[in-house]
């Protein structure tokens, strides 16, 4: 892994300290989640990124209001990088009707348009041609925006990553592929799944530049970010960022994540935690322990505040479950798609409840 040389700092201590607190966000909130998913209070699958926070917090940092973000996932921390009220990311992991998704997506379909969040994707690599076709729409509207597309190491062995980069190289497209690289594709390490386990160097078969960061390191993450989505912005030339992280959960909640690799593997990992190198930079900054330890105890109140609130918010309502699958306006060839029903029913109705 590349270790961070002495360079002039990315960001002021103010943005710094502002960032860490942003990480500690993120670190906490998983923690908060993984405890309710235990409680039985979230349902479905849930991927923590709890070790990856300077990869997530410094790329989205680097964006623009009005770039736009694309995510696998393990999106809970980019929802809230992005900006995403911690109370609406709890909700919608509760599936309640006040979660950003309105309850509808849930741990891996995390949304936010007016955010410039078009989510979180389930289906591994799914998000890569959504990502190129923003990009090729923001060509087409002659808009100098880019767009970030996360995924994980697991995602560079599917067909959509080398059609997406294939079209992307072609037509010139304001779109960076960042392949968050903490290791493992679910329980695969990478060296066993990738013939070039130096994933950046994939960019060289598609004439696009390829780099590689320590991903654990927020202002390298944000340099290196930002420098290539200016390019894609300003240049419309796309690439690939390699970020070297690491996750200390499994590979979601249901999974102990010490079948593939050992505890004193986790262990080393950890010593490199990107929070404990932060905060080390910010005390040679002049940034004294107590400020710390607020951080830590306003973040807590804002998890406690945000899960009661999850908590509060209301079930979506089942007739409005199909809602939304077709745009308003459609014309003839949607007009009997009605929600719920092709055959013109305007109520979506469970007469037996939804268990039969």
């Amino acid at each position: 892994m590349a270790v961070r040389s002495e360079r002039l700092p990315v960001v002021d201590t103010a943005a710094l300290l502002d960032l860490y607190e942003r990480m500690v966000l993120v670190r906490l909130f998983e923690t908060e989640a993984e405890r309710q998913y235990k409680a039985a209070r979230i349902g479905g699958y849930c991927h923590l990124c709890s070790g990856q926070e300077a990869a997530t917090i410094g790329s989205v940092h680097a964006l623009q209001d009005d770039d736009l973000l694309v995510t696998g996932y393990r999106c809970h921390g980019f929802a809230l990088a992005r900006g995403v009220p911690p109370a609406a990311v709890m909700s919608e992991l509760f599936g309640r009707a006040d979660g950003c998704a309105h309850g509808r997506g849930g741990s891996m379909h995390l949304l936010d348009v007016q955010r410039g969040f078009y989510g979180g994707w389930g289906i591994v690599a799914g998000q890569l041609p959504i990502a190129t076709g923003l990009a090729l729409a923001l060509v087409r509207q002659e808009r100098r925006q880019a767009v970030l597309c996360e995924l994980g190491d697991g995602a560079v062995n599917m067909g959509a990553w080398h059609e997406s980069l294939n079209l992307a190289a072609l037509w010139s497209l304001p779109v960076v592929f960042m392949v968050v690289n903490n290791g493992y594709g679910m329980g695969t390490a990478v060296d066993r799944a990738s013939a070039v386990p130096e994933l950046h160097r994939r960019a060289d078969a598609y004439g696009m530049p390829g780099e590689r960061v320590d991903g654990d390191d927020l202002e390298a993450v944000i340099e290196s970010t930002g420098r290539l989505l200016a390019a894609a912005r300003e240049e419309r030339r796309p690439a690939v960022l390699e970020l070297l992280t690491y996750r200390y959960r499994g590979h979601s909640v249901a999974d102990a994540g010490i079948a593939y690799r050992s505890k004193d593997e986790i262990a080393a990992r950890m010593e490199h935690d990107p929070l404990v190198r932060t905060r080390e930079r910010l005390r040679e900054a002049g940034i004294e322990e107590a400020t710390f330890d607020e951080i830590d105890a306003r973040t807590e109140e804002t998890l406690a505040a945000a899960v009661a609130a999850a908590q509060e918010s209301p079930e979506p309502d089942v007739a409005e479950l199909a809602a939304g699958m077709y745009a308003a306006g459609s014309g003839e060839q949607f007009a009997r798609m009605l929600p719920g029903s092709p055959f013109g029913e305007r109520d979506l109705v469970f007469a037996g409840g939804l268990g039969t």
